[in-house]
């Protein structure tokens, strides 16, 4: 039994599918699949059931996954004292708020793991740095602009508002309810050029900066507010979110670079990294 052949194991178990971890390992999918493969006739056991859309484990391999993890966390931790400390080179990387704990943490954990030699900065979007992880809207002519993830809107709705017991929300049921007005945010303001052309009007009960804000004012019943679907939102259970029915919002999360002939090593290894995404 060798480490690799866990490791392989642990993302396989950690991405549920054979293409996610060999592009997690950076390996070919054969390659994952024999490593698997042969941890299995070492254990003389079945670790994978394999289905349509991935696979799932079995028991054996629930029961094999921590004590890999603990494995290869110690192995690590061996090597990490004998290794000799590297000149870090420092990388600030801007973010727009609200872009979803799980995903960025996955990019971020897969970064700084290609890039042992990094120090990694997380700034504002609006700060100088050597990349940025944004919208659309928030792209410099003086950039290019890689996608990563297309997100949907969503309303957000303190459920003790009648508005939140319809399946299906028109945008003329949000005259005169009550409205968190959150900028920057491109959704709102589309929303507001159909606002006004329609003749909807809702009752502004606070204006803000972030969707944490947002998230929280609507929770404390104070009004409904347009948020992006993402799970680290959605998954709360004292609010209620719905689609609006006759409008479909979105935006489009990427990796923004400044525009130049020679990108530096990490600039190039973010880029492959949000490539897989």
């Amino acid at each position: 039994m060798n480490l690799k052949g866990l490791k392989y194991f642990v993302a396989v178990f950690e991405t549920g599918s054979i293409s996610a971890a060999s592009k997690q390992c950076f390996i070919s999918q054969p390659s994952i699949s024999t490593a698997v493969s042969n941890l299995e006739n070492q254990l003389n056991t079945q670790l994978f059931q394999r289905h349509g859309k991935g696979v799932s484990a079995t028991t054996e391999g629930q029961r094999l996954y921590p004590l890999a993890k603990r494995l290869l966390n110690e192995s690590q931790a061996i090597q990490s004292l004998f290794v000799q400390p590297q000149q870090s080179t420092p990388f600030r990387l801007g973010l727009i708020r609200s872009l979803g704990v799980d995903r960025m943490s996955q990019l971020l954990k897969d970064f700084t793991q290609a890039c042992p030699d990094m120090e990694l900065t997380l700034v504002e979007h609006t700060d100088e740095a050597e990349a940025r992880i944004i919208t659309t809207a928030d792209l410099s002519s003086q950039e290019s602009f890689f996608p990563i993830w297309s997100d949907t809107y969503l309303l957000a709705i303190p459920p003790a508002m009648n508005i939140s017991l319809k399946p299906k929300i028109q945008l003329s049921d949000l005259h005169e309810q009550p409205f968190i007005h959150r900028m920057p945010c491109e959704a709102l303001s589309s929303l507001q050029q159909l606002f006004d052309v329609e003749g909807i009007a809702p009752q502004i009960r606070a204006r803000i900066q972030t969707v944490e804000y947002a998230i929280g004012l609507v929770a404390a019943g104070l009004g409904i507010a347009i948020v992006p679907a993402v799970t680290s939102l959605t998954d709360r259970q004292d609010i209620v979110f719905r689609p609006l029915d006759d409008i479909e919002l979105k935006r489009t999360i990427g990796l923004a670079l400044p525009l130049t002939s020679n990108n530096s090593q990490h600039q190039e290894i973010l880029t492959k990294l949000c490539q897989q995404y």
